[in-house]
């Protein structure tokens, strides 16, 4: 067993490019549910229109990198608002079921062969981050971290992916602890209440929506840039569900929280995986293959998760007074 190997491997996984994506994407589900209250199951749309808008505004329209990251930011907050001002004004499991509902839509819809000359179809888009990686100063080159290495690129990609985490953090930091966020967490807790003393509650969750869906948009830009390939497959559930598992892990109702869960998530499933693998190449693992060791990782890691559950509900930097797993 390369204990070595495995330790470094899960480093790297800690400032890892997609651990950064999920964060961001985690945070602005921080908004949506942590801090106000909104059962999002469709968290990978908004990470989708941000990676499809910035891929098409470069390929298709030439734009440059400015311009097409403004161009996914203002696709996932029209979609914010296309799809917040006929469904919430719903409650709970039925804006779930609308919010995964349109995800899927939305991805169907990438994925259909009548738009496949903008947006690839099933094959998806790729080499549209020559403008981007332009912009990088970093001298050609390895780079050695001691724990991993990587090129240019991928240390610029990583640099710009957790400066990104850093700003939405700080940003969030403010902006919950201003009176605005306090009324997020009032309508969270009894929108009632809140609506009785005098607030617009549809406006508040419209803003929460639009604020939360345009980080998650951030992420998927991340997310896409690193291998500068963008699939419709990439946007499934499974995308939203690790989301979900991520900001629940950290704390729903913290900014810290889906930072450090994310960073815990993916070092759990790149731990588990390298040393399971050492295990089935020394043979102590007869009934298991390298092939399988991926999806048995997500067992391992899930049972932790079950565990965290039923002893510290409320993630591990939450407060069980304020928000537990149940909501």
């Amino acid at each position: 067993m390369d204990w070595l190997n495995a330790l470094n491997l899960t480093a790297g996984e800690l400032i890892g490019v997609y651990t950064a994506a999920y964060v961001l994407a985690a945070l602005g589900l921080a908004v949506h549910f942590g801090f106000t209250g909104l059962l999002n199951f469709g968290q990978a749309a908004f990470a989708a229109l941000g990676a499809y808008g910035y891929s098409i505004a470069t390929l298709t329209l030439n734009w440059p990198w400015w311009a097409a990251v403004l161009a996914g930011l203002a696709a996932s907050g029209v979609f914010a608002l296309l799809l917040g001002i006929p469904t919430l004004r719903l409650r709970a499991d039925y804006l779930a079921i609308v919010t995964i509902a349109a995800a899927q839509a939305l991805r169907y819809a990438f994925s259909a062969s009548d738009y496949a000359s903008v947006t690839g179809a099933s094959n998806g888009l790729s080499e549209f981050g020559e403008s981007f990686y332009s912009l990088n100063p970093i001298p050609k080159g390895r780079y050695d971290l001691g724990f991993t290495s990587m090129s240019e690129n991928e240390l610029f990609i990583r640099i710009i992916g957790w400066s990104l985490v850093v700003i939405a953090a700080v940003f969030l930091f403010f902006l919950t602890r201003s009176p605005w966020g306090r009324v997020l967490k009032g309508i969270r807790e009894d929108e009632d209440a809140v609506r009785a003393l005098g607030k617009n509650v549809f406006a508040y969750k419209i803003q929460a929506l639009v604020i939360g869906g345009t980080i998650a948009s951030l992420g998927g830009m991340v997310f896409v840039m690193s291998s500068q390939t963008n699939q419709p497959s990439t946007w499934g559930t499974n995308f939203t569900f690790m989301i979900w598992t991520i900001l629940l892990l950290g704390g729903a109702a913290t900014i810290l929280g889906p930072i450090v869960g994310g960073m815990v998530f993916f070092a759990l499933l790149m731990f588990t995986q390298s040393v399971m693998e050492g295990l089935v190449k020394m043979g102590w693992l007869p009934f298991l293959d390298i092939a399988q060791v991926g999806q048995i990782r997500f067992l391992l890691v899930g049972l932790i998760l079950m565990l965290l559950v039923i002893f510290r509900p409320q993630g591990i930097f939450g407060n069980k007074k304020e928000l537990q797993f149940n909501g």
